[in-house]
């Protein structure tokens, strides 16, 4: 069984259609990521599926179960980050998370709440504090526990690392493998390409409210041209004789290339001159990304 599946959602708000068709499956056990660009349709696809907003048309399940008739009984297997975060003032940390907790029928002090909360370094100090109080970072990190602290089955987080630092990122990225090597799954919305690209096994792209892509990050690269920077130790050639290279740019001896054949080829032929230094960047997300939002329609890639 799935962990998530939508099968050909539609949701219109008032003259806007915000997802127009969505087809998504999520294998349990599975980091997923879900990529686009703002307005994109990735929030709406999300509030679908934790039973918040119902579908025009079209079905959504989680764990096998309706998304808006079950949501009832998904919230307590369902951990959820939202895209804003927001709390009732009058809450301190502490009193928050209990309160959550209670929703799903939980008292006390969790053991992977404790955990969490060491974690990402929020001490018992901010706890007490009101949440009215916290910075956007801190209002991140709480709202990450409680998503967390019940060990849910299935977790979906919209722009888990905004307001984040660098370390925090990292840890949290260990968090999430941990959550998926425990059998759950991880739905992870964003805009941050890298985050996606660091941490998640497939990815599906959505554009205008459609699946422009979908499969695991090396399928979607495959084929595409990556960047290569040449700098020869005196006079550069007139050209370099294998295929699947374009020259972007020349700059003296610098030569910036566009590289989709086999890399072994380039490298004989580079070996024929004398290079001085050499860059050979991993293709991004982000370059990626820009070059399925030039094609129409969606397409499952082959390697997934």
């Amino acid at each position: 069984m799935q962990a998530l599946a939508v099968s050909g959602v539609h949701k219109r708000f008032g003259s806007v259609q915000a997802l127009q068709g969505v087809d998504l499956a999520v294998e349990r056990g599975a980091i997923f990521g879900f990529l686009g660009p703002n307005g994109a349709g990735k929030t709406t696809t999300i509030r679908v599926l934790t039973g918040f907003i119902r579908a025009d048309e079209g079905d959504a399940h989680v764990l096998g179960m309706d998304a808006w008739s079950d949501t009832v009984a998904i919230k307590a297997r369902l951990g959820f980050l939202p895209d804003i975060v927001a709390f009732a003032s009058g809450f301190t940390g502490q009193e928050f998370l209990n309160y959550v907790a209670s929703l799903r029928g939980i008292r006390g002090r969790l053991p992977r709440q404790a955990e969490l909360l060491e974690r990402l370094e929020l001490p018992n100090a901010a706890l007490r504090r009101k949440v009215k109080g916290y910075s956007s970072g801190m209002a991140k990190k709480l709202a990450l526990v409680q998503a967390m602290q019940h060990d849910p089955d299935v977790l979906i987080m919209d722009e888990p690392t905004e307001a984040l630092d660098p370390l925090m990122r990292q840890e949290l990225f260990s968090i999430i493998r941990e959550t998926r090597d425990r059998g759950a799954t991880v739905f992870m919305s964003s805009h941050v390409l890298s985050d996606v690209e660091e941490v998640c096994e497939r990815v599906a792209l959505i554009r205008d409210g459609r699946i422009v892509g979908t499969g695991s990050v090396e399928a979607l690269r495959e084929g595409k041209a990556r960047t290569m920077v040449v700098e020869f130790r005196g006079t550069p050639p007139d050209r370099l004789s294998v295929r699947g290279v374009e020259v972007l740019s020349r700059d003296g001896v610098r030569w910036e290339l566009a590289v989709s054949g086999d890399i072994n080829d380039v490298l004989r032929e580079l070996a024929r001159h004398d290079i001085a230094d050499m860059t050979y960047e991993r293709l991004s997300l982000e370059s990626l990304f820009m070059g399925f939002y030039g094609e129409d329609g969606g397409r499952e890639l082959t390697g997934a």
